[in-house]
């Protein structure tokens, strides 16, 4: 979980490279099933970051220091 401003950032900048590195694969994997399988850990560990920034966006700095 993201517990404050400088772990969002990282996460953000994390799921900016995953994106990339997808992207790149995209264009230069030639077989559809290599790619495929090439991309799914990307995906399903950028989708978790994204559920887990979301989250932390989601509570107010408030509701953060009062925990």
């Amino acid at each position: 979980m993201i517990a404050n401003d400088q772990e969002l950032k990282v996460t953000l900048e994390r799921i900016a490279e995953f994106q990339a590195q997808v992207a790149h694969l995209r264009n230069t994997e030639t077989n559809p099933a290599n790619y495929r399988g090439a991309v799914s850990g990307f995906l399903t560990e950028t989708d978790r970051m994204q559920l887990e920034v979301r989250e932390y966006l989601s509570v107010h700095p408030r509701e953060l220091t009062a925990v």
